[in-house]
């Protein structure tokens, strides 16, 4: 293990202060590293996930709750935000953060995977894409400025540039043009940017085509970001697509910016993408398994509802330290689901995040104690991913 900052002093607080990134300890073995991230709402290191709170809340989970099981940072939605409750009651609570009751750093998503999920009820033109509310039909019209203003009203610590998210496609045509598109918003993104405390991070494009990712980074590059993302993954590809884009593009992103991966979020993705030199995560998949009876275990996944759990006293995970594992049996889980009790997506969703933050947090310990490819090998050894 090299390390490039002996002392690793953590700062108590960073309120007020511009964003700011450093590597901290790099493992000799892989390319994994431990980085610490600064943001005016708080200091905290990577590798990092960032539980997903898309309209302004983690669902099932309090701030406290988030705090309780170390979130750090949670990720907003722009576009949602701007749906419901709308930017300007935000603002008259002073920004997402007050409004929501959350201290601590927050990352927007701009909308663009909306693009992409959203493609019944939208038009994307040269100017920007024009939407059609799922909530009430109303027309919306998001313009790369305009996304920029929402996320500057908004007073997140990392706003996200607009970017056109493709569907998996052969299509190298269509997968060019939609990365020209995206440069072309991002030139317009960074030119609107005003906040100079914000944070703004360039999205990185181009398929699952090694070429045209490289080429979309390269370009994103010379417009020049805080930070830089790759999206369009994790969207129903192959695995084996995953993988070798990662592994090509992403030691490839400037070792002095933060590295995030959008939207991928599994236990065994973040090993190998950690291993490529990633730094930041996002995904729904704690709390969507949660609220569907799922837990993330050291063992792999569980579900409650299994009828063989129904007296069984033993926690959903033992080696789990969260409320939930502490003081619920497996049996009391199953029968909070088959009754229909709120409590148990609830407990399981604490436990799915408390798991991941807690991984991730391992991760970094694993990397600094140059025992990160071990850790990974016997995690996979006895990691099962289907149900039982």
């Amino acid at each position: 293990m090299k390390t490039l900052d002996p002392e690793n002093d953590r700062a108590e607080e960073a309120r007020g202060t511009d964003f700011g990134f450093e590597v901290l300890f790099e493992d000799v073995a892989t390319q994994a590293r431990v980085g610490r991230i600064t943001t005016p709402h708080g200091i905290f290191e990577t590798p990092v996930f960032m539980p997903v709170g898309t309209q302004g809340t983690v669902k099932t989970l309090t701030p406290r709750d988030l705090q309780e099981v170390g979130s750090e940072i949670i990720l907003g939605n722009a576009y949602h935000l701007y749906i419901r409750p709308g930017i300007d009651i935000i603002k008259k609570f002073g920004g997402l953060h007050q409004f929501m009751g959350w201290p601590g750093p927050i990352l927007t998503d701009s909308g663009g995977y909306q693009v992409f999920s959203l493609s019944r009820l939208r038009d994307i033109t040269e100017d920007g894409v024009r939407f059609h509310s799922y909530f009430d039909g109303k027309e919306v019209f998001f313009t790369p400025e305009s996304v920029i203003e929402v996320q500057e009203a908004i007073g997140s610590d990392i706003a996200m540039i607009f970017d056109e998210c493709p569907p998996p496609t052969k299509d190298r045509e269509r997968i060019r043009e939609s990365m020209e598109l995206t440069l072309r918003w991002a030139k317009r993104a960074k030119k609107h940017h005003r906040r100079k405390e914000q944070a703004l991070f360039g999205i990185v494009q181009g398929g699952f085509f090694e070429d045209l990712r490289l080429e979309s980074l390269e370009r994103t590059v010379e417009i020049g970001f805080d930070g830089y993302a790759l999206g369009g993954l994790c969207v129903g590809e192959d695995k084996t697509d995953t993988q070798r884009i990662l592994q090509a593009v992403v030691p490839k992103i400037p070792a002095g910016k933060p590295r995030y991966l959008m939207g991928i979020g599994t236990p065994l993705d973040f090993l190998d993408a950690v291993a490529v030199g990633a730094d930041m995560f996002d995904c729904v998949n704690p709390t969507r398994y949660g609220r569907n009876g799922t837990a993330f275990t050291a063992e792999g996944l569980v579900s409650v509802r299994n009828a063989k759990y129904s007296t069984d006293s033993a926690p959903v995970d033992s080696s789990c330290p969260c409320y939930a594992c502490a003081n619920f049996s497996r049996a009391y889980l199953r029968h909070l689901f088959n009754a229909g009790e709120m409590l148990g997506p609830q407990l399981l969703s604490l436990h799915n995040v408390g798991f991941f933050v807690k991984l991730v947090a391992d991760l970094r310990q694993m990397i600094r104690d140059g025992k990160f490819e071990s850790y990974c090998r016997e995690f996979k050894k006895r990691f099962d991913p289907q149900k039982r």
